[in-house]
């Protein structure tokens, strides 16, 4: 296709006619992330979602039902009867490749990299911590009046459900996410 010259007094631009000069919308890096779906209390991935999100909703439904223990979640191996906070979020991560051992939640306040991630966001403050994958928080601490409604108690363990009030936390990514 011709070029075509808009001449203004003093400035010229060009224009190809070809979508030169920008970014292409398919471009997957400027694409938003994909939302996952929670039925009956277990997150889906979508499919669009990169592996390590995909292992990591994957390992959090592991979890899902475990009881709420404080300090659970905080072993070597990660593996536990119960789980509190930022031992649910350690664990989501680690399944995803992305934690090497279990952090509280004053420590996650300088893990990965500053701000709200495409894909996984750890809102965390020096008393709690939860993460928002896809579009879905899991979290230990239901307050909402929807989760009320699907019985889940604050404290009841780590569960899936919809986003809450991040005032008070600082958010933190994984490097790439």
């Amino acid at each position: 296709m011709a070029a075509c010259v808009l001449a203004l007094p003093g400035l010229a631009f060009a224009q190809t006619g070809n979508g030169s000069g920008g970014v292409s919308p398919d471009d997957p890096a400027f694409k938003p992330a994909g939302k996952a779906k929670l039925i009956n209390g277990i997150a889906f991935p979508p499919a669009d979602a990169p592996p390590a999100v995909v292992a990591a909703i994957n390992a959090a439904n592991k979890i899902v039902t475990k009881p709420y223990r404080y300090g659970g979640g905080h072993a070597a191996g990660f593996n536990d009867s119960g789980y509190d906070c930022s031992g649910s979020v350690s664990y989501l991560l680690h399944g995803g490749g992305l934690l090497n051992s279990p952090l509280d939640s004053s420590a996650f306040m300088k893990w990965g990299e500053a701000g709200v991630g495409k894909w996984i966001t750890v809102y965390t403050n020096p008393g709690h911590a939860f993460a928002m994958i896809a579009g879905l928080r899991f979290d230990t601490g239901y307050r909402t009046r929807v989760a009320r409604k699907r019985g889940a108690k604050p404290g009841s363990g780590p569960r899936w459900d919809i986003r809450r009030s991040t005032r008070g936390f600082s958010a933190r990514h994984p490097v790439g996410l």
